[in-house]
């Protein structure tokens, strides 16, 4: 873990994305965070010494699915999978399908595997698995500030973890799409998909993959704008999206940092503003996380 003096920061962003919105200033205490995010070899140790069992591997509940049949409700777990050629950018099915068997050993499905790729994250974790690694390692999931400051490493109000500039003009900076989204990726540093972590350069905290590789779970609600410290819930009218309260019902948590699968021009999100909703009980083959203490 890299051990941060925490300070006061300007968070979000008002050049991209509308939930990256509005910037404003944030006072984060002194916190420790992972310098990479978790991986297979790790999460793997972590379920030999605990036998746990991820939410990809468990049937979906009936009484929340009654839709589904039995089949339907089989364990299984979100697959990437490229398209033959340009679609149509808005209908994400297109490149995302559920697949039965998927799980953290298996991430594309039964006859997939890690044993080549122990070094890269984890991913098919549901933000349950990653609290309980987590718990596991004595340690928690880092808040969305803390791990926007993190990420920034000390470049307050930079558009990248490196600074305003995209990419380096002599070196790719982060693992993100190659090509033309969702058919055609040529690779970063040669990798197509997760890359071992610490593969490309860390930032100003000696943090890698703070963007790109993976999504990252945070610990935080989601809410389609940020809400500053002491300012009101925004009147909802008819955005009822807006500061929506985690429920038992549909919770979902702040992701960040962007993954392999972001690309310039369908996502723009390999930024440490940058963020996504996403359901707890979901997990996707470019979602990992890291721990905080």
């Amino acid at each position: 873990m890299v051990s941060l003096p925490g300070g006061t920061f300007t968070m979000g962003s008002g050049a991209f994305y509308a939930d990256e919105g509005p910037v404003h200033e944030r006072t984060v205490a002194p916190f420790a965070i992972d310098d990479a995010p978790v991986t297979n070899r790790r999460f793997a140790a972590f379920v030999d010494a605990t036998g746990y069992v991820t939410v990809a591997e468990e049937e979906l509940d009936a009484r929340l699915f009654p839709q589904l049949s039995n089949a339907e409700r089989a364990p299984g777990s979100m697959v990437f999978t490229p398209t033959e050629g340009p679609v149509d950018l808005r209908d994400w099915r297109q490149w995302w399908a559920w697949v039965p068997g998927a799980r953290w050993r298996e991430p594309f499905g039964p006859g997939s595997d890690i044993s080549d790729i122990l070094d890269h994250p984890v991913v098919q974790v549901a933000y349950r698995d990653a609290q309980a690694f987590a718990a596991w390692d004595g340690k928690r999931l880092p808040t969305e500030v803390e791990w926007e400051y993190a990420a920034r490493g000390g470049l307050d109000g930079a558009d990248f973890t490196w600074g305003d500039e995209p990419d380096a003009p002599d070196a790719l900076l982060a693992n993100h799409w190659q090509g033309r989204f969702p058919y055609l990726n040529t690779g970063a540093a040669g990798w197509v998909g997760t890359s071992p972590v610490a593969t490309f350069p860390a930032n100003g905290f000696g943090l890698f993959d703070m963007t790109g590789n993976v999504w990252e779970w945070t610990d935080s609600p989601y809410a389609a704008r940020h809400l500053p410290p002491g300012s009101r819930a925004p009147d909802r009218g008819d955005r009822p999206d807006l500061a929506a309260p985690v429920t038992e019902t549909s919770p979902r948590r702040v992701l960040k940092g962007g993954s392999h699968l972001c690309s310039p021009e369908y996502c723009l999100r390999y930024r440490p503003a940058a963020r996504s909703p996403q359901s707890d009980d979901t997990s996707m083959t470019h979602i990992g996380f890291r721990c905080a203490r």
